[in-house]
């Protein structure tokens, strides 16, 4: 099972924005007027409770009727102005909001492509896309809906609380002291919740890799009549997300019931205390009036704190699961002054090389192999013996734990990676094509190749006359993964896109070992031409497709056990490739 990115909260308040303060910096005037207009927004709750005072002194104290006319449009006014100011807000918040949101996917999907292999292998496809979908959302958006949400409630509270104290001080203290007494559920549910919702998002991680996993896998699903096997998986994790959910509602779900218990107490306590002030003539009954009305609307403001909580702590976790990737240092970067590779003059060699992917569980150990430039190298052996991760060390998808890789006696790690890569062309077994067209696909070799180039290299892999019967030709759209074509057709497609590169060193790791024989000498073919003139190394478990090898390796258990040519190797009656070549070809 891969890993996935901690997600316990590990930041502080003041952490979680100060991490964000570089995507937010260019929008900063525009977040600050977001934020300076919610000033108002809150401000302007108080006008109604105060225009109530003497509104309702000379109505219910005076019994006049004549009360003054200005007094409803005042507040209507003023409501129209808040809502005005309120749309304002709203859109700059969610343009700087997308914005930031923009950049950090960007930034994201940049330090996605910086990545080494080894990320990949350890990850979870669901963590990645998270990232991307869910988390980059919930961090921007919580972040300033969070700012703007605590503007505006605090002003809001600020300028209740003066109209308040302005019609009575004495009512303001009972009301203060159970307002304060609501807030202390707070205290505690932060401890319960963290858990809870951190558990929450990473099974939800379980949701996007079941999601991938399903699309990416549904022959495979087919075959095998998986579909109440991944049905019940994905159920499964749906029941841990629901009792992880009504946990945190177990947890949280009392708090707004008892504040709004502790709060209705205080009216209580308000209209009992309220009452023997007006009959003692302390206040009038326009005070009265006008203060439980901003108690009751400031109670919006403190409610609301327990309601967005959770949130609050999900965009603290988002943000941090996103500084958690974008903190990660590549292991596999350039050297601080790199060469550049620009050809191959003498060979590669491999001195002394150990490799592994766990902690002491070698994979490679201590492997010696010289290719002279121009030659080409065959690397065989049993399934699991290290082939793969021996050619994967020379682009660096890996570097070695020990030892070194040389190209023209200069260590690999020396060259930029750039340039390194720039001269190794690749062919896997299962080479990825990309949504798009014929043509975009053959162009990611050489980006500015012209028309006459990419024909000719149609030709060398026996795709010319199938492209020039479609009816877009080059044009012609492939859908996601080369759907559209055989696996022949994706084969010879991903060698044109290698010949296109025209890089001086070729890496062929089981570029046949997919196809049926028909298949696989129309693109052994295409592979001769691939190989001209150019250092070579293949990977194949068929044996018949290797003979004319200037070099064979044999690879068992992470150790070179034989190498030479198949003539030099089968004279060794009991030797490693002995056994393999008759192995297959002792019953053709």
């Amino acid at each position: 099972m891969a890993k996935s990115v901690p997600v316990e909260l590990k930041m502080s308040f003041h952490q979680h924005y100060e991490a964000m303060w570089p995507f937010v910096k260019p929008y900063a005037f525009r977040a600050l007027m977001a934020i300076l207009i919610t000033i108002p927004i809150g401000a302007l709750d108080s006008v109604v409770a105060l225009a109530l005072k003497p509104y309702m002194d000379i109505v219910l104290v005076d019994k006049s009727s004549q009360s003054p006319a200005y007094i409803p449009f005042l507040i209507i006014a003023f409501t129209s102005v808040q809502g005005c100011l309120n749309y304002a807000a709203t859109y700059l918040n969610t343009w700087v909001g997308t914005k930031i949101n923009h950049d950090v996917k960007r930034a994201l999907f940049k330090k996605l492509l910086c990545l080494e292999t080894s990320f990949f292998d350890t990850n979870d496809s669901g963590v990645v896309i998270q990232r991307f979908s869910t988390d980059c959302d919930t961090a921007c958006t919580g972040l300033l809906e969070n700012l703007k949400t605590f503007f505006s409630r605090f002003f809001s509270s600020i300028s209740l609380i003066g109209v308040l104290i302005y019609n009575s001080w004495q009512l303001s203290i009972i009301a203060i002291v159970f307002l304060l007494g609501a807030l202390l559920p707070l205290s505690s549910v932060k401890r319960r919740i963290k858990k809870s919702i951190a558990r929450n998002v990473e099974e939800t991680t379980k949701i996007y890799t079941n999601y991938n996993e399903t699309h990416n896998g549904s022959k495979t699903i087919s075959a095998y009549n998986l579909q109440s096997y991944i049905y019940n998986r994905f159920d499964a994790t749906l029941r841990v997300i629901f009792k992880l959910t009504m946990k945190v509602v177990q947890r949280t779900g009392w708090m707004t019931p008892l504040m709004h218990i502790i709060v209705s107490a205080g009216i209580g306590g308000v209209i009992w205390y309220g009452s023997t002030l007006i009959v003692e003539g302390k206040i009038s009954a326009g005070n009265f009036v006008s203060f439980i009305t901003a108690l009751v609307l400031l109670y919006t403001p403190i409610k609301s704190i327990g309601k967005s909580y959770n949130n609050v702590q999900v965009s603290f976790l988002a943000i941090e699961r996103i500084i958690d990737i974008l903190n990660i240092k590549p292991q596999i970067e350039n050297c601080e002054k790199p060469k550049t590779l620009k050809k191959i003059n003498k060979g590669i060699s491999f001195e002394n090389v150990c490799f592994e992917y766990v902690p002491n569980c070698p994979v490679l150990k201590n492997i010696n192999i010289d290719v002279p430039a121009g030659s080409n190298v065959a690397i065989v052996g049993n399934s699991g013996g290290g082939k793969t991760t021996l050619v994967n060390l020379l682009p660096r998808f890996y570097d070695v734990i020990s030892g070194q890789i040389l190209i023209d006696g200069i260590n690999i790690k020396k060259y930029s990676l750039e340039s390194l890569r720039d001269n190794i062309a690749v062919v896997f077994q299962d080479n990825f094509l990309f949504s798009g067209t014929i043509r975009e696909n053959i162009l990611l070799g050489k980006p500015d190749a012209s028309e006459k180039e990419i024909f000719n290299v149609l030709k060398l892999v026996y795709l010319d006359n199938f492209v020039a019967g479609l009816k877009n030709g080059l044009d012609t759209e492939i859908g996601e993964r080369g759907a559209v074509l055989s696996g022949g057709q994706k084969q010879r497609l991903a060698i044109a896109r290698a010949l296109i590169k025209n890089a001086p060193i070729v890496i062929l790791d089981e570029a046949t070992s997919a196809l049926d024989n028909k298949s696989e000498a129309v693109v052994q073919k295409a592979i001769e031409n691939l190989m001209a003139h150019r250092t070579v190394f293949v990977i194949a478990h068929r044996l018949s497709t290797i003979k004319n090898a200037g070099q064979i390796i044999v690879i068992n258990d992470g150790e070179v056990v034989e190498s030479g040519t198949h003539e030099e190797l089968l004279k060794k009656t009991n030797g490693a490739y002995t056994a393999l070549y008759n192995a297959q070809f002792k019953n053709a």
